[in-house]
């Protein structure tokens, strides 16, 4: 891909970019640090000045005017003044320490210059006739000959290093930032393409930027899927219809040989054997005939062509109706239907289409009749909780293995069967259930029976 070898060459700039920054912002931060840290001449200048303005008073004393003993008294500073030709201490600050002694030696003086008075750091101002010597607080200069350096550059080097240390990190986050603003701009509608994609929907995604290439290459793809949907739909369109079109074909002829079938199975001059054959061409071809209906209505359902027309309607009602239908056509009573629905909830509001509903419940019955032959009794219920309404039709007859089972929730296609042939009426009929459940809102689950046999349990949102 070309994008990226763009996208190394932009990443080795934006370093580079940083590294320059960041040498940049280090000098001018050392520099900045340099000139409030440096060596620090104030207080020699300040004894300069107190030796400039001490003044001799008519009574042979000596006094410092009131701004420059304010200034002293602000930095915490005292002051004394030695005689040249005695080395005694002429004159002092009232805030002298005890330990300042107030005789010196020439070999005192020469140490004043550079040094300290009993850990005291010391700064000397020249007069005609003697020498001014300025104390600072102890801890407050580092005094190395001159200038001096403040106390605080030491104390305060290892904040100063970290605080450097969170500068050149928050710069490099916000050249990242910054660099990096177009690209992440570009990559979301990307990220919001790839998603649509599984969708379905068409993508187009402006081909420009690093990730032009990208781009070109998910809009490409979201053409050839399209292209397949498009196709795909025409295939299936083209199926659906063609299942109509057979299935519209074969009614003809079939209600035919069923219509000559009853005759010939009601006609008295036939032998009885002759008459079970006539019969059983009738039963199998309203097998065909059932079949083909549902192959038609699955196909429609599977392929968005059956029309639904979905209305508040009340689940109970329709459910019971179906029951009392089935109960009404088992003439032999092989297959008795339990009602297990609270007498309490006689109301299950839910938006569907009725016909479709009463087909999904008559297969549901259908299918423990059509798996029991022998008989079985077949239990009925609805219920209603946490905004759902659960239908379950189960019953006690043979049921089902659990690998028939699990096939028969996961099963894509109409039917299901391996080697049993007769397996393949279970397929259709739930698969019918299974689409008409969807195309409502709602769920399907096949299980095993808590009386022994076979459940299917579907679930509705219910219609507030």
């Amino acid at each position: 891909m070309k994008s990226v070898p763009k996208l190394i060459r932009r990443y080795v700039g934006i370093l580079l970019l940083s590294c320059i920054l960041l040498l940049v912002l280090n000098v001018v931060l050392l520099a900045v640090f340099t000139a409030r840290q440096a060596p620090n001449a104030y207080p020699w200048k300040t004894a300069e000045e107190v030796a400039d303005a001490l003044q001799q008073t008519d009574d042979g004393g000596y006094a410092l005017p009131d701004a420059v003993s304010l200034e002293l008294k602000n930095s915490n500073a005292w002051a004394i003044f030695i005689d040249n030709e005695t080395k005694q201490v002429k004159w002092q600050t009232a805030n002298l320490p005890e330990a300042i002694p107030l005789s010196y030696t020439l070999s005192d003086i020469a140490s004043l210059t550079r040094g300290y008075i009993d850990g005291y750091p010391t700064f000397t101002g020249e007069t005609e006739d003697g020498l001014i010597v300025l104390g600072y607080p102890k801890d407050s200069f580092w005094k190395h000959m001159w200038p001096s350096w403040d106390y605080e550059l030491i104390a305060n080097l290892p904040k100063t290093a970290l605080s450097v240390l969170a500068i050149n990190a928050a710069l490099i986050f916000l050249i990242y930032v910054v660099a990096n603003s177009k690209l992440l701009k570009s990559i979301k509608p990307i990220v919001n393409g790839i998603q649509r994609l599984p969708m379905g929907e068409p993508v187009y995604i402006k081909e420009k930027g690093l990730l032009s290439e990208l781009a070109m290459n998910i809009n490409k793809t979201s053409e050839i899927l399209q292209s397949q949907n498009n196709q795909l739909r025409r295939k299936e369109t083209a199926r659906a219809n063609w299942i109509a079109g057979v299935s519209h074909d074969i009614r003809t002829p079939l209600s035919m040989v069923m219509g000559y079938a009853g005759q010939l199975r009601d006609d008295t001059h036939l032998t009885d054997d002759e008459r079970q054959k006539a019969a059983i061409i009738v039963k199998q071809s309203e097998r065909m005939r059932n079949l083909i209906n549902d192959l038609n209505l699955a196909s429609k359902l599977e392929y968005n062509m059956q029309p639904i027309h979905p209305k508040k309607e009340n689940m109970i009602a329709i459910v019971r109706q179906v029951v009392v239908d089935f109960i009404n056509m088992d003439i032999d009573d092989k297959h008795p239907i339990e009602w297990e629905t609270d007498e309490a909830l006689t109301f299950c509001p839910v938006n569907a289409d009725r016909d479709l509903m009463k087909r999904a419940i008559g297969n549901l019955i259908q299918n423990s009749i059509n798996h029991n032959e022998q008989g079985c009794k077949i239990y009925v219920s609805v219920t209603a909780q946490n905004g759902q309404c659960t239908i379950t039709v189960a019953d006690d007859g043979v049921g089902a293995t659990d690998e028939q089972i699990e096939k028969l929730n996961k099963a894509p296609h109409y039917m299901v069967c391996d080697e049993n042939v007769a397996e393949q009426r279970h397929g259709l009929g739930l698969l019918i259930v299974k689409q008409i459940i969807a195309a409502h809102g709602g769920s399907s689950a096949i299980e095993h029976s808590a009386h022994g046999g076979f459940c299917v349990r579907i679930t509705l949102p219910i219609q507030e």
